[in-house]
């Protein structure tokens, strides 16, 4: 019987690459790999970050309906509010001076507000407000500046929310024109706030934080819309709600 051998491939004898299409196919891989690096960022940033958002709108909406329930809400006459004062005191002395619903400030990072824009999609059912607006704040909700007035009191209350990200609440702010309505409820009431102008401003335009007469909301969020290059503004004035009355007539 004859031997079978099987010849060895001849390995030499194949070509070799040359170092540039090596190059360029290292390039190519690497560029792929990159794409989908980034893909996934961008899926992580849209979309995963505001399902967990949305997820922790529940349990802080109900941290809200606690805090409505135990903070302590007390009348304070409004002359000893800085800032107001009773138009009619000087007329008669004897007449009885208006009073403001105050309620104890938050603790830091806790929920204590619910605002809503029937404009705005994502605010329909209500947004949580925070206390701050640190990163893990505004993660989880909409976040008031705590060195401005609380909604529904005198002075300028500001709250900041993302646009693109973690929910985003604010994402259709700039579809508020002067005119429309919102409104901020609190442990006091629903306090209901009328836009009157809207802007477009540079991050270092912090004077838009700045106090005012009367009782304002001022909504601020990135702009424009996937960049953080801008800030957009919306002012809005108290219209109605339990102080309404009392912060306009003086």
């Amino acid at each position: 019987m004859s031997e079978i051998t099987v010849a060895e491939p001849d390995t030499e004898s194949r070509p070799k690459r040359s170092l540039g299409v090596r190059i360029v196919r290292g390039i190519a891989w690497a560029s792929l790999i990159a794409g989908f690096l980034i893909l996934g960022f961008v899926v992580q940033q849209l979309f995963v970050t505001s399902w967990f958002a949305e997820r922790n709108q529940e349990a802080l909406e109900g941290e809200a309906r606690e805090h409505f329930t135990s903070v302590e809400v007390t009348a304070v006459p409004i002359t000893d509010v800085p800032g107001l004062s009773d138009p009619d005191a000087s007329a008669d002395p004897s007449a009885p001076v208006p009073l403001l619903l105050v309620e104890t400030p938050p603790e830091e990072h806790e929920a204590f507000a619910i605002i809503r824009a029937p404009v705005i999609e994502a605010l329909h059912e209500g947004w949580t407000v925070v206390s701050g607006v640190s990163r893990s704040d505004l993660r989880n909700g909409a976040g008031h500046m705590p060195h401005t007035p609380l909604p529904g009191q005198p002075g300028n209350a500001v709250i900041s929310g993302h646009r693109t990200t973690y929910g985003a609440p604010f994402h259709d702010l700039d579809k508020l024109s002067a005119g429309d309505r919102l409104e901020v409820e609190t442990a006091i009431g629903v306090h209901v706030y009328e836009v009157r102008e809207s802007l477009v401003v540079q991050p270092t335009d912090i004077w838009v934080t700045a106090p005012r007469e009367g009782a304002w909301l001022t909504l601020t969020t990135c702009n424009p819309k996937f960049s953080s290059r801008e800030r957009l503004v919306v002012f809005a004035e108290l219209v109605e709600g339990p102080n309404a009355g009392v912060i306009l007539s003086v």
